[in-house]
């Protein structure tokens, strides 16, 4: 396994992040593992190296923190791992229970940690952009998880540039802590961020951790243009169909496809390299719910793509329409 700095900060964290949306309990998503399914994937990251681990309040309702937390706690030392979690969408349905003002951080870090298991986390991210709180209110309270050690340091994840770029500059400006890294969706048939968010993140020393490296299983190459897929996951994913299904997108997977063929590769390795070798890029956040995915994305680490592959790959590319955040 290979470490990086995140950003510009002393922090090492593996090449390859595991995301944990997948674990926690399938009546959030038909799709998701259950816990006693989730433990030797989690088990298994540790084993190859991996240090660095995301997920969020939202995800399973929490239970995916739970989880992660619990299985951590048995099969690592504290010290030795690197744990994400975010804050931003409902975990309730009353007033208060979502967004980023200052009640809602301070309620949903201390949540977080109970579910955890742990006195902090490594990164704290907000997974959205809010557009009812102030980012001065959000970022005097972040500041203040950050002060009373609560979190390590701080991260964000998709929005647009435009917004990033002042809740940096308002943060140095009143001597907060800053965010430290960007989680943003970023993969071969989704690129619309190499306009101006990833050149923003490059020019600050923002790690740059996307998620989707697989564009939501899409790039493994078994979609069709007249089918969804095979998989729960495929058959049941409205939010991929709204991202990506476009004619130009699946240009890009029969590309990823007939490299993958030649090299005596997986399309998702070829995909995963891909992502690995763009300038400014810390550690894809990885899922993985089949035995072979983990070590089909480790060994990725190893691939190396010529000008000339990374340029056949990313040709068909065409921008996609502007979706809300999400």
């Amino acid at each position: 396994m290979e470490y990086i700095n995140l950003g510009k900060t002393g922090l090492k964290v593996s090449r390859l992040c595991l995301g944990c949306m997948t674990y926690g309990t399938p009546q959030w998503r038909e799709w998701v593992l259950d816990e006693e399914t989730s433990r030797p994937f989690i088990k298994s990251a540790l084993e190859a190296g991996i240090n660095f681990f995301d997920t969020a309040n939202l995800y399973s309702r929490g239970v995916s923190e739970e989880v992660l937390g619990r299985a951590l706690r048995d099969f690592a030392q504290r010290d030795e791992v690197v744990i994400a979690t975010k804050v931003f969408f409902d975990y309730g349905d009353k007033p208060n229970q979502s967004g980023l003002s200052r009640k809602a951080i301070m309620q949903c870090i201390d949540d977080s940690l109970r579910r955890l298991g742990t006195d902090y986390v490594d990164l704290y991210q907000i997974h959205r952009w809010d557009d009812s709180t102030p980012i001065e209110e959000t970022l005097d309270a972040l500041n203040d998880v950050v002060r009373a050690g609560k979190a390590r340091y701080l991260g964000a994840s998709k929005m647009y540039a435009w917004q990033f770029a002042k809740a940096l500059f308002t943060a140095d400006l009143r001597g907060w802590t800053r965010f430290v890294s960007m989680q943003n969706h970023y993969n071969l048939v989704s690129r619309d961020d190499e306009s101006e968010m990833i050149p923003l993140c490059r020019d600050q020393g923002i790690g740059i951790i996307p998620y989707s490296p697989m564009a939501r299983g899409f790039l493994a190459g078994n979609r069709t243009r007249d089918k969804k897929g095979e998989t729960t996951r495929s058959t049941s994913d409205e939010l991929a169909y709204r991202h990506y299904y476009r004619d130009a997108d699946f240009d890009v997977v029969d590309r990823v496809v007939a490299l993958a063929n030649r090299r005596g590769l997986k399309p998702t390795q070829i995909a995963l390299a891909w992502l690995l070798h763009q300038p400014g890029v810390t550690a894809p956040i990885i899922g993985a719910s089949k035995p072979h995915h983990l070590p089909e994305a480790v060994a990725a680490l190893d691939i190396k793509l010529s000008d000339e592959e990374r340029k056949y790959l990313e040709e068909p590319y065409v921008p996609h329409p502007v979706l809300e955040r999400s």
